[in-house]
């Protein structure tokens, strides 16, 4: 059993998609998994704007973690659950969803537990590569769709796109990934984004 005190290292990657998307966060080991789930979002670049869940399969069941709905009895409340609950030895890894209708995937891997760091402040990102796609954009399918049209500018519905995309090359759905400077992604404070979310419908 490990210490308190102690930092979780996860590798964070998006699946479905090519090039690969992907990120390495440490975050506090007193975390529960809608801290985790914060953290993801915002070292992503997604914008927390639709439902999220983490699944994992044990030996004869699959445990869900994320917001309870009507429809999903058997979902546990992130808020309520600590990351060790589950994330019980490095490499212990977990699928993480976010937004069921486009369902982005994504592979939560467990690398490391380390020792904090003196003067260091975590949540904190330290690696990375490409921003994530857009929001609302069809998942992994309509993502790749989306970027043949974009790179065809004589594509019939270029033009449409670009001004879905507001015009911007970075394809990114938050703040575009700074790949040589991966300690700029700012964390949210989880629990003013649960606040948040318990306020309103999402």
């Amino acid at each position: 059993m490990k210490k308190r005190g102690e930092v979780c290292q996860f590798k964070i990657t998006l699946a479905g998609v090519t090039p690969r998307v992907w990120r390495r966060i440490q975050v506090p080991d007193e975390y529960t998994f809608w801290d985790l789930h914060v953290a993801i979002q915002d070292s992503m670049g997604w914008c927390d704007c639709h439902l999220h869940m983490f699944r994992f399969r044990l030996k004869d069941e699959i445990v869900k973690i994320g917001i309870p709905i009507e429809d999903e009895e058997d979902i546990e409340a992130g808020w309520n659950v600590k990351l060790d609950e589950y994330f019980t030895e490095p490499g212990v890894r977990s699928i993480y969803e976010y937004d069921f209708g486009d369902s982005w995937q994504h592979e939560v891997l467990l690398e490391k537990v380390l020792k904090r760091e003196a003067h260091v402040r975590y949540p904190r990102c330290i690696a990375g590569k490409r921003a994530c796609p857009p929001e609302d954009c069809g998942g992994p399918g309509g993502y790749a769709e989306l970027l043949a049209i974009l790179r065809n500018p004589k594509d019939p519905e270029y033009q449409e796109r670009m001004e879905w995309m507001g015009g911007m090359v970075q394809l990114s759905g938050g703040m575009p990934f700074d790949e040589n400077n991966p300690g700029a992604v700012q964390f949210d404070n989880p629990r003013t984004r649960l606040n948040r979310a318990m306020r309103g419908p999402r």
